[in-house]
């Protein structure tokens, strides 16, 4: 690629051609502030606090959508220009619920950093009228607060590009322009997916998930409930993000033990889940195979990717895993299984678990999803990582001088191929480890599908087993999804198998996850980063294969019988519906 040569603030750079002045100061160590761009997602020049000085240019130019060329110059740092930031800040803030200490985002919000910063007061430049909204909490999943939305659009730019849902939108206009749904329709009343996308790049708190920790609490202080916590994949390797670890450092241990001095009576680990769902899964390709069943099979371990499927490509939800996800396995056979071996009342059981996911607060209140009887059911909350990171706080706990501590049994034990399943390919990876063996009879020489692994969005792969070649996709992003399943449905693509996850990158990246600063998400791949943690607790794991776990050949010889059977059906397996476009 050809550079071009800049300067900026009086200096010579050289930088590569079609660059933005944005991407070239970036390069040359400055930086601009920014609070609506979200490299190649939202790339619009609106909220004009990266305005630039530009020799000869008539006005002010906003620099992460301005091309250099050669010979420009660029001042970022004159009074013009940081007058015109604080202006622009002052007047954003004018609009703006400034309730700060009592924000769910105070301490790590963008426009707070950004008038801490630029010195900015409280009262700002301007004061006068505010429009005001009432608070969206239709959704089961998060609250919508349009008194703290700052109109950055981000939002609306990942809800329609990356997940290919769009039911978010600016209605109305200068003053009066708003994020709202389409014909003012509360969020729970469309076609949300609930993947929490939009709470992740939302660089204030006007998204938010419902938090359900004070209610957990609640729980944890009854002597009469019996509080049990099952913890995802993925939050072992973001959760330290809130305690100051660096991106992609695992926490397990230290998070099981926090988990204990908060008072759940049982700590377990959603990765045995993960291992009793390849079980299921596994079984459930092969009889397909076999039997001539429904292909491709789809993975069904994502709702955000259900939920999308039964609004969007309802014709395929026949081909979709009747599978439970893990975390409603684990909380079917706590309530069954692990009741009946303990004595304990399953009524008297409050199942928690921690997400990496907001679509699993949705999930929970899904039909067919009780399988220790009508009013039990499976999950009682689902909470986020935040919401377990703020517990910890609340708690005074002192997360980084913990010990680490392992998870209680029988239904703590998980494998490698069980961690891998918060990032993508991992679900199919670890089908595969299982479901090869299965087929051929023999032992795999390496359990390492390399090929599925990787934040592309969308990866194909073909294995030879015992003479068949079979062929799997992998996809996560729904619009990455969309445009898989579109060639499928089309009978352009022929897969037997297909792994989707509802976020970019998997679980790792989900709506439930620490949010991470725009410079950061800009510029450093978190998919890749908090992935790594997983990879390298399966390769130190002793065993990474999801039929060889002892607790799960245990559950099976007591309980389950074998996979497949009516008993796993009854208590593992569930039902999709045919969802319109929007909600009846």
């Amino acid at each position: 690629m050809e550079n071009v040569n800049v300067k900026i603030n009086g200096k010579d750079y050289s930088v590569p051609a079609g660059s933005t002045i944005l991407e070239a100061c970036r390069i040359a160590g400055v930086e601009i502030p920014t609070l609506c761009y979200l490299k190649g997602i939202n790339e619009i020049g609106a909220c004009r606090m990266c305005v630039v000085e530009v020799k000869k240019a008539r006005t002010l130019v906003a620099a992460c959508v301005y091309p250099v060329n050669e010979g420009i110059e660029i001042t970022t740092n004159s009074a013009r220009v940081l007058e015109a930031r604080k202006k622009t800040l002052s007047l954003i803030l004018s609009n703006h619920d400034r309730k700060c200490l009592s924000c769910v985002r105070s301490s790590k919000c963008e426009l707070q950093t950004l008038a801490h910063d630029m010195g900015v007061e409280d009262e700002g430049y301007y004061d006068g009228v505010r429009s005001e909204s009432e608070e969206d909490i239709s959704a089961a999943h998060m609250i919508r607060d349009n008194n703290k939305c700052i109109l950055c659009r981000r939002c609306t730019a990942v809800c329609e590009k990356i997940q290919a849902v769009g039911v978010i939108g600016a209605n109305g206009r200068g003053f009066k322009t708003r994020i709202t749904s389409p014909f003012e329709m509360g969020l729970g009343e469309t076609s949300c997916v609930c993947c929490g996308q939009c709470i992740a790049v939302c660089p204030v708190g006007a998204l938010k998930e419902k938090d359900y920790t004070e209610e957990v609490q609640k729980a944890i202080n009854d002597p009469e409930k019996f509080v049990v916590v099952q913890t995802a994949p993925a939050v072992r390797a973001a959760l330290g993000e809130e305690f100051g670890y660096p991106m992609g450092t695992p926490v397990e241990g230290k998070m099981a033990a926090a988990l204990r001095r908060m008072g759940f009576d049982k700590v377990f680990d959603t990765n045995f889940s993960a291992d009793l769902t390849i079980m299921e899964e596994a079984n459930e390709f092969v009889e397909r195979v076999k039997n001539g069943g429904k292909l491709p099979l789809i993975t069904s371990c994502s709702p955000g990717w259900i939920k999308f499927c039964e609004h969007y490509f309802p014709e395929l939800t026949e081909n979709l895993s009747s599978c439970k996800s893990p975390q409603q396995m684990f909380g079917a056979t706590l309530k069954t299984y692990y009741a009946q071996k303990m004595g304990i009342d399953p009524k008297k059981i409050v199942s928690v678990s921690i997400m990496p996911c907001t679509a699993k607060k949705f999930e929970i209140g899904r039909d067919d999803q009780s399988a220790a009887g009508p009013g039990i059911p499976d999950l009682d909350y689902s909470l986020t990582t935040r919401e377990l990171a703020r517990m910890i706080k609340h708690h005074g706990i002192k997360f980084r001088e913990l010990p680490d501590e392992g998870f209680d049994d029988p239904l703590g034990e998980g494998t490698g191929a069980a961690v891998i399943f918060g990032a993508t390919g991992g679900v199919m990876e670890a089908a595969l480890r299982t479901a090869v063996e299965w087929i051929t009879g023999k032992e795999l020489q390496s359990v390492d599908f390399k090929e599925v692994r990787g934040t592309q969005g969308i990866k194909e792969a073909t294995y030879n087993v015992a003479g068949m070649d079979v062929k799997v996709a992998v996809a996560s992003g729904l619009a990455n999804a969309k445009e898989l399943l579109t060639k499928v449905r089309n009978g352009e693509a022929d897969y037997h198998f297909i792994e989707i996850m509802a976020c970019p990158g998997g679980c790792v990246n989900g709506g439930g996850q620490p949010q991470v600063h725009a410079s950061i998400r800009n510029t450093v791949d978190i998919r890749a980063e908090r992935a790594k943690a997983l990879y390298q607790l399966d390769s130190e794991n002793t065993i990474r294969k999801s039929h060889e776990n002892p607790s799960i050949k245990k559950i099976y010889a007591e309980f389950y019988e074998k996979p497949g059977s009516h008993k796993a059906h009854e208590c593992l397996h569930t039902t999709y519906v045919k969802r319109g476009m929007y909600k009846k």
